[in-house]
Formats: C-alpha cells, sequence, structure tokens
C-alpha cells in the first residue's frame, strides 16, 4: 500500500510538471520581442500592420505622411486574460520605444479591442479609435493635444481610457521632465498585474533604466471587464488635423498566468464608466497584498519541494540491504558462553572444596 501511494503521487506530480510545461509553452507563442522591424525581424509572423501604418527605416510609421492619417499595430494572435479549465488569470506587460514629431497631433494609445471591433470603418476618432458606443476598449493614451472636450489636463499627459476618451487616471508627463513630442526616442512599460488587479504605465529616455515608480497606476480588474473574450493588443495612432509623425521603433509583449488563489478582491471598471472619478492609489494595501501573495508562493514552494524529498528519501530508504546474522559467528559465541559457564562452575567448586579443608582443620 505505501508503495502504491508513492507513485500515486509522482504520477500527480509529474502532471503538474506537464501541466506548466504546457502553459507556459502557449505563453511563448502569444508573446513576442521586436528589436526593430527590418527585413530580417519577421515581425509580421506576430503582428499586423493597418491604415497608414507602413515600415519606415527599420521602423513602423504609424501616421503622420499628411493630415487626418491613422495607422494601427495589431497582434495577429488574440489573447485572453480568463482562462478556464483550471481557472487562470493572466497578466501582461508591453515595451516599446516611440517618437512623436513637434505638431500638436492626437498622439497616440496602447489599445487593447475584443475581436470584430471596426477598425476598417474608421472615422477620425482620437488615437485612431472609434467613438462606436457599445464597444468596449482598453486605452493608455500618449497625448500631446488638449481637448476640453474630454478634460485633458494639457497637451502632454499619459491617461487610462476605459470605453471613453474621457480619462479614469491621468498624469501630467511634465512631472518626469519629459515631452512626449520632443522627437527624441522615449520608452515606456505598461503592466497589468492579474494577481493585485493594477495597471501601470512608466515612462523614461531611451537609455535611462526603468523608473521604480510608474508614471500612471490604476486599480483595474480587466478579467471583469473581458471575461473570456479574445482580444487584440497594440498601438494606434492618429495624427488628427496635423502632420504629427508617430514612429515606433521597437515592440516587446509578455503575457504570464498566476494560480486563481493568488488573486486580490478585484475592482468593477464599471464604476469607472459612471462616474468617471480618479481613483486614489492605497499603496499600503497593495504592498501588503504582494507581500503576502509572495509569502504564500513561497511557501507552496518549500512545501512541495520537501514533498519530493521525502518521496525520495522512502524510496531510497525502502531498498536498503540489511545484513542477516552469521551462524558462524553465532554458533562461536554459544560456544564461548558454553565454556565461561564450565570455567564458573569449575571456579566455585575448587572455592567450595577450599572452605571444606578449611573448616575440617
Amino acid at each position: 500500500m505505501g508503495t502504491l501511494s508513492i507513485f500515486r503521487y509522482l504520477i500527480v506530480f509529474f502532471y503538474l510538471c506537464f501541466y506548466f510545461r504546457i502553459s507556459l509553452s502557449e505563453e511563448q507563442n502569444l508573446s513576442f520581442d521586436f528589436e526593430n522591424f527590418g527585413k530580417d525581424s519577421n515581425f509580421e509572423s506576430q503582428l499586423a500592420l493597418y491604415g497608414d501604418a507602413k515600415v519606415f527605416n527599420g521602423g513602423i510609421q504609424m501616421s503622420g505622411s499628411m493630415g487626418f492619417t491613422a495607422g494601427r499595430i495589431l497582434n495577429k494572435k488574440p489573447i485572453k486574460l480568463v482562462e478556464r479549465n483550471p481557472r487562470k488569470m493572466v497578466s501582461f506587460s508591453m515595451h516599446f520605444v516611440f517618437s512623436l514629431s513637434r505638431e500638436n497631433g492626437d498622439g497616440f494609445a496602447f489599445v487593447m479591442v475584443p475581436i470584430g471591433y471596426p477598425f476598417n470603418m474608421f472615422d477620425g476618432g482620437s488615437f485612431g479609435l472609434l467613438g462606436v458606443r457599445k464597444m468596449k476598449f482598453l486605452a493608455v493614451e500618449f497625448d500631446t493635444f488638449l481637448d476640453k472636450k474630454y478634460g485633458d489636463v494639457n497637451g502632454n499627459h499619459v491617461g487610462v481610457d476605459l470605453s471613453s476618451f474621457v480619462s479614469v487616471k491621468v498624469s501630467n508627463v511634465s512631472s518626469v521632465k519629459l515631452e512626449l513630442n520632443s522627437g527624441e526616442k522615449l520608452q515606456s512599460w505598461i503592466d497589468y498585474e492579474a494577481s493585485t488587479k493594477r495597471l501601470e504605465v512608466r515612462l523614461s529616455k531611451l537609455g535611462d533604466i526603468r523608473p521604480l515608480n510608474p508614471l500612471v497606476s490604476c486599480p483595474i480588474d480587466l478579467s471583469r471587464m473581458w471575461k473570456e473574450e479574445e482580444l487584440f493588443v497594440g498601438l494606434s495612432s492618429t495624427s488628427g488635423n496635423s502632420t504629427q509623425k508617430c514612429n515606433i521603433y521597437s515592440l516587446g509583449f509578455k503575457i504570464r498566468t498566476a494560480p486563481n488563489w493568488m488573486h486580490s478582491e478585484p475592482l468593477d471598471p464599471q464604476a469607472f464608466e459612471a462616474e468617471k472619478k480618479e481613483l486614489k492609489v492605497h499603496s499600503k494595501s497593495d504592498c501588503a497584498l504582494r507581500i503576502l501573495g509572495a509569502l504564500l508562493f513561497g511557501t507552496g514552494c518549500g512545501a512541495l519541494g520537501a514533498f519530493i524529498v521525502v518521496i525520495v528519501w522512502t524510496i531510497l530508504g525502502s531498498r536498503r540491504p540489511v545484513a542477516p546474522e552469521d551462524p558462524a559467528v553465532e554458533q562461536n559465541d554459544s560456544k564461548e558462553f558454553d565454556e565461561y559457564k564450565k570455567f564458573n562452575v569449575v571456579v566455585d567448586k575448587a572455592i567450595e572444596d577450599g572452605k571444606s579443608k578449611n573448616l575440617g582443620t
């Protein structure tokens, strides 16, 4: 029975290893990293260009050849933020290098849209996105135009949009001493962590290290917003009534999954759409959740490692040879004991005889 139990645990262990290997393979198939868009980059295997987007000098020019141009870069393989059987929440990260010319155009945006989003019916909406009602989208706007209609703070800001061009969270890029349309190359990191339900945006000059603190940090539950819908991810731009050029020089995207038990209580994105109020970031609570998640994950890994060690030790211990008793040695010990008894009898008898003689005397 003990051996059967051990083999049963081993089967479960190898099944888990196989499952995580499959998950890793899926993540690699949906992730990509292109340092440039030259002929040898083979970016067409993962990315598609739409509208006025075109390859130009090893990069991609999305807009700016003339007024009211628009272009998009989208992944060819759609992703899901919620996977079932078993249930998994998906996190993602995007890193890209870009530049915007001096004109005050609409800039560009990181976008996440469902399959069937009507890009072909482009109507000149902001960032190359349609202003279609009842069409959900997520956008992180890099905006260089002050549009009071959407409540823009200035013509140099980054904001998070949920199915509306009125940002639910916005930050002034000037606060980090940068200018979006300076013409120089900048780089951005956009990260969504499913375990904390938080979207973060970082920005710096090309060549600088990744900033520790995000420029924008927005709590949002994208798994509740999208559920199991298939989504396209990419960048979208429009020049507006200008000739502002938007160029992308490199683009990387990575997804990763985490167990459902590591996820915190979700936040409803519908609240953003209803109130359109700026949310406060509770940094202490977020830090506590991160620490708790790390501790739980570390405890689980330690328990799994200890379990494997016990199994291996049990298997090796059950195979240890037990040395049989040597009958020759046992016989010799018996003989020595008999001789010892005889010797004691002789000595005792001699002592008794001696005592008797003394008494007789």
